[in-house]
């Protein structure tokens, strides 16, 4: 137990990342399966709101629990968000081409039911890695020491 304690120590941010990025998906799959299925709206129209779900619960738990980032004053908090929801955006444009593109592909076929999943499973693996990248380097980036 205390070897995993220890490789959790050493790589707590990446294990954190995976953890909440995974939460993260469960959060934008799950919306849009429920924005498709249950409301009846288009694959573009549910992808959008489930990204606006998916990309505020990322925020928060990003910013929390897995960067630590310290900014709690309202400049650093509106600075920090502004430039998650700038790199979702660009990560967003990766999504909202990808997930036709792929269909268009031939990944169209519908998984557990609902149109367009397996694409959007590919598109969200993608977006994923971009996503941590622009966060720990342009987002959450820590000050160097003066």
């Amino acid at each position: 137990m205390e070897k995993l304690l220890a490789l959790y120590r050493k790589y707590r941010e990446p294990i954190n990342y995976l953890i909440f990025g995974g939460l993260t998906t469960l959060v934008s799959l799950g919306a849009y399966a429920l924005f498709v299925e249950a409301c009846g709206l288009g694959i573009l129209a549910g992808k959008a709101l489930s990204w606006v779900c998916a990309v505020t619960f990322a925020f928060i738990t990003n910013k929390l629990w897995v960067f630590f980032s310290a900014g709690k004053d309202a400049k650093t908090i509106l600075r920090e968000a502004l430039g998650f929801f700038a790199s979702r955006a660009a990560t967003g444009v990766v999504e909202f081409a990808g997930l036709p593109l792929l269909m268009r592909l031939g990944l169209d076929q519908p998984l557990f039911g609902v149109e367009g999943f397996a694409a959007n499973i590919v598109v969200t693996v993608v977006v994923i890695i971009l996503n941590y990248i622009l966060s720990k380097f342009l987002v959450f980036r820590k000050k160097k020491d003066a």
